[in-house]
């Protein structure tokens, strides 16, 4: 019945602007022989409607009705296809695809179509991502929760574990609190949250800053770190949040290097581009050649990283914050065994947020 409806619409919308266009033309026609003083042909005698002649009249009206009705039937169709795809989408079908449904057509409707399933398809992926997240970040909270919980109990069972169960709770209290703050920098940087204003930084001595940092965490572990970072490299930008991603970058490569390995960064401006192309590689097991994008998600793991300590956000932030700063990050594997990690910074490139 609504399709029927529809149908009618268009009908009399089609219907009435062609009785517009014909008037209009009638009414040219007659100012046109009014100011030249010339005469219409003579019409037969009883052929008249007025001064109108009945005739081209009723091949007019004849005329609109069957193109009327047939523009009303190959436009009907296809809306009619898009406006169920558009409620299947609303009651949260988002499987639902409708440009195959449009036959052999070729036109600007199919296109619509197109663009239809594209953002279906979209919005598709991004709720299985965001279920995916969901699901992810209670599995991370529920483990460090169900250990404190752990720990609570075997103190209340035995008093004289106090100093080894208090040492476990601050552990996992820690665990906690670095998930959290690590979902919080997520969920700012998706949501474009605000975030300390653009400034002027030599990333170069930035890099230097967190290297020295991470050489303390790599000796503890039997590790050492190692940069090659020349010259200065000025650029405009979220120094917290730069900050922050090749921190995580380089900390990831810590967590994954083999023991008395090192890990190498370099860095150098690519003058032509005006970037500056940082790399950071360990000798570690390395990833997969099918998973190099795969570890760029939120909570990745791959296999051997079951014990790695970390909340599996640090490279997922890392790569949103260079993308914001128009920059890119890549994994590749590192000759000789390892992973190596490419990032590349502009010096003034900065997305709005």
């Amino acid at each position: 019945m609504a399709a029927a409806r529809r149908a009618g619409r268009l009908f009399w919308k089609f219907f009435l602007s062609q009785w517009v266009g014909m008037m209009l033309t009638l009414v040219v026609l007659t100012t046109y022989f009014h100011l030249t003083g010339r005469k219409p042909p003579p019409a037969a005698e009883g052929m008249l409607f007025g001064v109108i002649p009945l005739v081209p009249l009723a091949a007019g009206l004849c005329t609109m009705l069957l193109t009327s009705l047939g523009l009303a039937w190959y436009l009907s169709r296809p809306i009619r296809h898009l406006s169920w795809a558009l409620h299947q989408v609303a009651e949260g079908h988002l499987h639902t695809r409708v440009q195959d449904r449009m036959g052999r057509r070729n036109d600007e409707i199919v296109d619509l179509a197109g663009d239809f399933d594209r953002m279906a398809r979209q919005l598709q992926q991004l709720t299985e991502s965001r279920q995916q997240l969901l699901h992810d970040i209670s599995h991370e909270l529920r483990s460090p929760l169900a250990r404190l919980q752990v720990a609570i109990g075997l103190l209340k069972q035995d008093p004289a574990s106090f100093e080894s169960m208090l040492d476990r709770i601050e552990r996992e209290s820690q665990r906690l609190d670095g998930l959290i703050e690590e979902l919080l920098t997520w969920h700012r940087l998706e949501a474009g949250a605000a975030v300390p204003p653009a400034s002027r930084v030599d990333v170069i001595e930035l890099l230097h800053a967190i290297a020295d940092d991470a050489q303390f965490e790599a000796q503890a572990r039997r590790q050492s770190v190692r940069i090659e970072a020349p010259g200065e490299f000025v650029a405009l930008v979220h120094g917290e949040l730069l900050y922050r991603a090749y921190e995580n970058v380089i900390r990831n490569a810590i967590k994954f290097n083999k023991v008395l390995g090192e890990v190498v960064i370099t860095a150098q401006v690519d003058v032509e581009r005006d970037e500056l192309i940082c790399t950071v590689a360990d000798q570690g097991s390395g990833v997969p050649a099918e998973l190099l994008d795969t570890i760029f998600e939120p909570f990745a793991r791959v296999a051997g990283s079951e014990n790695v300590q970390g909340v599996g956000l640090g490279l997922a932030i890392a790569k949103r914050a260079i993308a914001l700063h128009g920059g890119r990050i890549h994994a590749e594997p590192r000759p000789g065994g390892g992973l190596t990690m490419l990032l590349a910074l502009p010096r003034s490139h900065l997305y709005p947020i």
